[in-house]
């Protein structure tokens, strides 16, 4: 085969082309510190480094999800710790307006003192992070949390939810806690209700309490299937205890001393307060004639209500009482309703939320100054105007929000009792029942505290495991990307030898001449 001259210097050149690049590559290779600069270099490597790289990427993300929970839950932790403080002295000041000694005027001292601290608690409740979202609004944490309504309850606006963060490839951890889990949803000890419903024809001489729970496991267990029941006296000493549905059979019995002011009677979970007051002294009059026949209808306690919304009249909705036990178990809505008025005297009513599309319920004419709607029968206060629009929640008494509590420990305080033994029974129980659901909102926030230093602890471990994975990867993408520098450097100096090799070549073949064989 014949190979033409210009044939010949092309294949040279190429080749010399060829080599130099490869001394460019290794020279770049040697002063980048990198080995790999496109996928063509290779492949393999190439799509492996992309993987590392978008690891990597996570990695970061997970880090910056753990440091953000990590300091949304510390600022939590703290400012749990203040509330409890704030509790612990709000459960003093119940424990010392028991004392005997203390006038109304001492009560009402402490009232305004427990005053103070609620509004100190609604603070720390609507407490925002550094991004300037509240704490505890659960999932919707754009908007405040804890308001108090026009009644002079609270009202929780969050949900129940909460802002989950990814962490690591296969865990999302919680950054806060829901407001209504740790201050709504804390377990309510007056969760029963009695009636006098007979008393001796000389009047009434025992009042029964409303009750607190004492036993949940018991109260719920058996108390409330068998509910409503009965107690009665049946001597100055004795009582017993039966169903309202069968009295035939006592289901308790039990004893109490006339000369004490307050006795005890515990029943199925719960400890209700017999109070003996006005008996009288004169020696013809037994103690049996004064007291035997007193009956009390025992319950389990009726939903209470809420109402929030503002008017630009002074219109109000209070009260909440339930009239029709069947109609509001089966018509009420579980969200709520919203009355809207129309005129001064006619309204609708919508189930909540209320939308632009939501059509009303029922419609309906004030009676005097009430209205009544699913059972429940609401009081109207001051004139409303068209447009006015008030929400009505149901709450529960299973549970009852912190603030409510000492809401209405400051509501009995100021209560005057002075020389009426009544008033005083009245505001003993009060204390007591206090004093227990301040308790068990302390145990929600305690427990609350235990499930954030929990998580904190998660937060550590996932930080050095995530921290461990970030340095094995930049490990392997160095292995992957960056050069040899011992290979690098011996392989520029064959590439040149080859290179220099080439060029002697090239220039001996071409100075060839047929005429050199002649």
């Amino acid at each position: 085969m014949r190979i033409s001259t210009s044939q010949m210097f092309a294949s040279n050149i190429a080749g010399y082309q060829k080599g130099y690049s490869s001394i460019v590559k290794t020279q770049q290779d040697i002063s980048s510190g990198v080995r790999i600069h496109t996928p063509a270099d290779d492949p393999v490597g190439a799509a492996r480094l992309l993987q590392l790289e978008q690891q990597q990427a996570q990695l970061g993300q997970y880090k910056g999800n753990l440091d953000t929970a990590k300091n949304n839950l510390l600022q939590e932790e703290s400012v749990l710790t203040s509330m409890t403080n704030m509790l612990q002295r709000a459960r003093e000041l119940a424990l010392s307006a028991g004392n005997g000694s203390y006038s109304d005027i001492d009560r009402d001292s402490v009232a305004a003192e427990l005053d103070q601290i609620q509004q100190q608690l609604l603070s720390a409740m609507n407490s925002r992070d550094a991004n300037g979202q509240y704490l505890f609004g659960g999932a919707k944490s754009s908007e405040i949390p804890f308001t108090q309504n026009p009644d002079g309850s609270y009202g929780y606006a969050g949900d129940q939810g909460s802002l989950d963060l990814q962490v690591s490839s296969s865990m999302r951890l919680s950054s806060n806690d829901s407001g209504w889990s740790v201050f709504e949803n804390v377990a309510n000890n007056a969760r029963t209700q009695t009636q006098l419903t007979a008393a001796p024809a000389g009047g009434q001489k025992a009042t029964m309490g409303q009750g607190v729970v004492g036993n949940s496991q018991s109260f719920s267990n058996y108390f409330q299937d068998g509910a409503p029941y009965v107690v009665e006296l049946t001597s100055s000493k004795e009582y017993k205890v039966f169903s309202k549905a069968d009295p035939s059979q006592a289901l308790a019995t039990g004893t109490i001393d006339p000369a004490k002011s307050t006795n005890n009677i515990s029943f199925r979970g719960v400890d209700f307060s017999l109070g003996i007051t006005g008996l009288s002294k004169d020696p013809n009059v037994s103690l049996d004639t004064q007291l035997a026949g007193h009956q009390f209808e025992l319950t389990t306690a009726s939903d209470k209500f809420s109402v929030s919304g503002q008017n630009a009249s002074n219109a109000q909705l209070s009260g909440g009482q339930i009239v029709n036990s069947n109609a509001y178990t089966t018509q009420f809505p579980a969200s709520g309703i919203s009355v809207k008025f129309t005129s001064a005297t006619e309204y609708q009513v919508y189930a909540q939320p209320v939308s632009e599309s939501s059509k009303p319920m029922a419609q309906g004419v004030l009676s005097g100054s009430s209205l009544t709607y699913a059972g429940v029968q609401l009081q109207v206060g001051g004139t409303p105007q068209a447009g006015d629009q008030l929400s009505v929640s149901p709450k529960s008494q299973t549970t009852q929000g912190i603030l409510d509590t000492l809401s209405n420990l400051s509501k009995a305080l100021r209560t005057p009792v002075m020389g009426n033994e009544s008033a005083q029974f009245k505001l003993n129980e009060s204390l007591n029942l206090a004093v227990k659901n301040i308790d068990s909102a302390m145990a929600n926030v305690a427990s609350t505290q235990a499930s954030i230093g929990a998580r904190l602890n998660t937060i550590d471990t996932l930080a050095v495991e995530n921290e461990s994975l970030n340095m094995t990867n930049k490990a392997t993408q160095s292995d992957l990307r960056d050069t040899d520098m011992a290979e690098a450097s011996s392989k520029l100096i064959l590439q040149q030898t080859m290179l220099e090799a080439a060029q002697a070549s090239f220039a001996r073949v071409s100075q060839l001449s047929l005429f050199d064989k002649l």
